[in-house]
C-alpha cells in the first residue's frame, strides 16, 4: 500500500512511521511519504520519501493526494495552546488544510482511507459523568471547535462516498518523549519526563485536576489500527473515541513516587496557569469506549505501566 503521513515530523507521526515500517503485518507499506513543514528526518529504506510542505500552501493537497494513494494518516495540526492565541492560524492548519485535502482526495483518490486524528478536547461545558461516542460535542477552546468542524466534514464525505474517513479522538497522550510542545496538556508529559531527566516540571494545574490519558505506543497501535478496519464495520457514524485511563495529577505524581522515588516526585513545582485550567477543566476524563474495543481498539492497563513505558523505549534509549 502507499502510505502518506502529515506531521511527519512530530512526536506521534515519527512514531507512527517508525511502527509501519518495522511492522507490516497489518499494513504491507510499499511506499510511505512523510510530510511536515520542517522536512522529517531520512529514513535509511528506499521505501520511504521525506518532504517539506507548507499545508497553508494552496498547491500542498495536490501534492499530498495522488491517485495511487491508498491511506492518508492526518497528524499534521496546530495544537491547542497555539490555537487558543491564533485563530487565523489555526483555522488555517486545522480545518482549511484538512477541508483542502479531503476535497482532493474526493477529486483523484475517492477510495482513500482518510485517517484523521480528532481529540476529547472536542467536548466541554456541561458534560455528563460519562461521555461516549455519540455525546454531542460542545467545545470551549478554538481547537476542538477546528477539530469538531473536521470531524463533521470528513463524516459527511463519507456518508456521500466521497472518501473513506476515519476519525479517531485522541486522549491525551502522556509520557511523550522529548520537548515541550504547544499542547495545553503538555504538562501531562512534562510532570513525568523532566523529573525522570533530573530537571525541575512546572505544573499548572492543581493535583485534583483528572485526565484521560493513553501511552504513546497504544495510541500509535490504535492509529495503525482504526485504518484497518473493515468500512462496512464503522457504520454511519465514523468517530471513535480512543480508549483512556482517568488519572489525577496527584495520582501522576504519586505512580511518579513509586517508579522513581521522593527526590525524583519533589521536582514537581505547581504554578497556576488560568487559561491552561480553564481549558484542561473543560475536557471529559471519563469515556465509555465500549464501541472502540469491540472494533479492536487496546487500552493501558495503569498509569505506572505508562511511566515504565517511558522509561525502558525512550529515557533508557537516550542514555
Amino acid at each position: 500500500m502507499n502510505v502518506v503521513i502529515t506531521g511527519a515530523a512530530g512526536f506521534l507521526g515519527s512514531r507512527l512511521a517508525n511502527a509501519l515500517l518495522a511492522d507490516n503485518s497489518k499494513i504491507p507499506v510499499a511506499r510511505l511519504v512523510l510530510i511536515d513543514l520542517n522536512q522529517p528526518s531520512p529514513y535509511n529504506d528506499p521505501r520511504v520519501t521525506a518532504l517539506s510542505v507548507n499545508l497553508a500552501d494552496p498547491s500542498a493537497a495536490d501534492l499530498i493526494i495522488q491517485p495511487d494513494c491508498h491511506i492518508l494518516f492526518h497528524l499534521a495540526a496546530v495544537l491547542s495552546g497555539q490555537a487558543e492565541v491564533d485563530l487565523d492560524l489555526g483555522l488555517c492548519v486545522n480545518f482549511d488544510a484538512t477541508r483542502a485535502l479531503v476535497e482532493t482526495a474526493r477529486r483523484r483518490a475517492p477510495n482513500l482511507r482518510f485517517v484523521y486524528t480528532s481529540t476529547i478536547g472536542v467536548f466541554g461545558g456541561n458534560l455528563p459523568s460519562v461521555i461516549n461516542d455519540l455525546t454531542a460535542v460542545t467545545p470551549e477552546n478554538s481547537y476542538g471547535s477546528q477539530k469538531a468542524m473536521c470531524e463533521l466534514l470528513l463524516n459527511d464525505y463519507a456518508r456521500r462516498g466521497y472518501v473513506d474517513s476515519r476519525i479517531v479522538r485522541l486522549p491525551t497522550v502522556s509520557v511523550r518523549a522529548g520537548a515541550a510542545n504547544r499542547a495545553v496538556t503538555s504538562f501531562a508529559s512534562g510532570i513525568i519526563r523532566e523529573p525522570l531527566n533530573g530537571k525541575v516540571s512546572i505544573c499548572p494545574v492543581g493535583t485534583a485536576q483528572k485526565l484521560y490519558l493513553t501511552s504513546p505506543r497504544t495510541v500509535v497501535q490504535n492509529i495503525i489500527h482504526a485504518a484497518t478496519i473493515p468500512e462496512e464495520a464503522l457504520g454511519s457514524w465514523r468517530v471513535i473515541n480512543l480508549p483512556g485511563i482517568c488519572v489525577s495529577v496527584g495520582e501522576m505524581i504519586e505512580a511518579l513516587r513509586e517508579v522513581a522515588g521522593d527526590q525524583t516526585a519533589s521536582l514537581v513545582h505547581f504554578e497556576q496557569d488560568e487559561m491552561i485550567e480553564r481549558i484542561v477543566a473543560s475536557f471529559p476524563i471519563q469515556c465509555d469506549y465500549s464501541r472502540a474495543t469491540s472494533l479492536g481498539f487496546t487500552v493501558d492497563k495503569n498509569f505506572i505501566d505508562i511511566i515504565r513505558y517511558y522509561i525502558r523505549d525512550d529515557l533508557n534509549a537516550s542514555n
